[in-house]
């Protein structure tokens, strides 16, 4: 079954496409850009729920496909849980993560301890032929740094501390991050439950 997936951001495919082909549905994925270039993918609800929905509704409108979507972000408990949603655009629209990273250290320096935060995902399937729309939740606890490590991932990731490992996730190989990253655990729940509702339904 074709799906595609409602996303722009390069970093996060790179995530996915691995994390979904593990989980065994057999779903031939496709991007946004290469079905509906021109397709906006509007981010303007108040909880990763709404957003990730909203980007799903929106791609499978563009496309007449099924629809894959995630929103997720960053938050810090000094911040009383800023940046949250506005995680893409902490700093700004059309802000680079650099800018996002700056603003968050002067944030935090502004701001006492502690610097325990957490990174939350919501990932969602919206399916308008089956009449099908779920959604699944993940997170992953961490502490932010005051100086970035690492030159993987993308967003926030030189700054996230995982505790246990002593390593950021931006220092982490992908196929570790995809074993405790907040969007696998997210992308993998919604995998069990898509597994259910696709094969139940035949």
């Amino acid at each position: 079954m074709k799906v595609v997936v409602a996303t722009r951001n390069r970093g996060k495919l790179r995530e996915l496409v691995p994390l979904l082909s593990e989980a065994g549905l057999g779903l031939e994925l496709v991007t946004i850009d290469d079905l509906a270039p021109q397709a906006e993918l509007r981010e303007d609800g108040d909880t990763f729920d709404a957003n990730a929905f909203a980007k799903a509704r929106q791609a499978a409108a563009a496309t007449g496909l099924p629809a894959l979507a995630d929103d997720s972000g960053l938050e810090v408990d000094a911040l009383g849980g800023a940046p949250g949603v506005y995680s893409a655009r902490y700093a700004g629209p059309g802000a680079d993560d650099a800018r996002n990273n700056a603003k968050l250290l002067a944030a935090l320096r502004a701001s006492p301890a502690p610097r325990t935060a957490r990174y939350r995902c919501v990932a969602a399937y919206v399916d308008p032929a089956r009449g099908l729309e779920m959604a699944r939740a993940g997170s992953c606890e961490g502490e932010i740094l005051a100086d970035p490590r690492g030159d993987g991932g993308f967003g926030y990731d030189p700054l996230f501390l995982v505790p246990a490992l002593g390593r950021t996730m931006a220092e982490l190989p992908l196929e570790q991050k995809n074993r405790l990253s907040h969007r696998a655990a997210a992308f993998r729940a919604l995998a069990d439950a898509l597994r259910g509702a696709l094969f139940s339904a035949g």
